[in-house]
């Protein structure tokens, strides 16, 4: 590792598994200290603390839900009582698309992506940048959309409308906080081996008919995932912002073909 992080202090969203887990270890190897959130899986945010802190770095677990602002508060209080400041935010917790189609999804289903992927989002940015603000400024936000901000499927209406959403939240903000040399980008992945893919981790036959629409015939380790959030947590990102950077093995090119 090259400490690209180093003395730099970031919360992660969702850290307990998948592609927060893995990016919070990244962070701790890149030399960051980190704020492992979780909403249900304890144990599984102690495992991301457990390899944090043996980097060497410095890791604490707080547990909240980001659809409440008032956690979302009590969560960043926390945090920065904790390590004294905050450097990086990934938004990274998230519900997947329900399945459903428009016709027959009611409304607690759709709030739940809508608060969940969106108002999350939105109430962790804006704790941290009034944090950064008051800390005179710098920082870097990276949200974990989704091919799907772009790529509608059906079925999928209650999470590609929150993705896309997150897309033009990431957009505009970007352009508020520019004066104050924060940077805010998104993180598109394609197919990941996360909990949100059990099945292809699973069942070998799945994974293998699946990834057959993907151009490099292979889905992402959430670890690949990770080095891309290092690379925009980092000095080297600076000029980099309001950017969505797609990580899908071609999958959105592939996409576009066909009749």
């Amino acid at each position: 590792m090259t400490g690209r992080l180093a003395g730099k202090t970031a919360l992660i969203t969702g850290s307990d598994s998948g592609i927060g887990q893995a990016t919070a270890i990244e962070f701790g190897r890149e030399g960051a200290d980190v704020v492992v959130h979780y909403l249900h899986d304890h144990d599984g945010a102690n495992r991301t603390r457990d390899q944090v802190e043996a980097a060497g770095r410095r890791a604490v677990v707080i547990q909240g839900d980001i659809t409440d602002e008032r956690q979302v508060e009590s969560m960043f209080d926390e945090a920065v009582a904790e390590f004294g400041t905050l450097d990086i935010l990934m938004n990274d917790a998230g519900v997947d698309a329900s399945g459903i189609p428009v016709a027959d999804l009611d409304t607690e289903t759709w709030d739940r992506a809508i608060r969940t992927n969106v108002y999350g989002a939105f109430f962790c940015s804006r704790r941290f940048v009034r944090h950064r603000r008051d800390a005179g400024g710098g920082g870097k936000i990276i949200n974990v959309t989704s091919i799907h901000q772009e790529v509608a499927r059906a079925g999928g209406a209650d999470y590609d409308a929150s993705k896309g959403a997150m897309l033009e939240f990431a957009k505009s903000l970007a352009l508020e906080v520019a004066p104050m040399r924060m940077n805010v980008n998104n993180i598109g992945p394609g197919m990941v081996l996360t909990p949100f893919n059990q099945k292809a981790i699973d069942d070998p036959q799945y994974l293998e008919e699946q990834v057959q629409s993907i151009p490099w015939k292979r889905a992402a380790e959430p670890r690949e995932i990770g080095r891309l959030a290092v690379f925009l947590a980092s000095d080297e990102a600076d000029y980099v912002t309001g950017s969505t950077y797609f990580m899908d093995g071609g999958l959105m090119q592939n996409q576009g073909q066909g009749a």
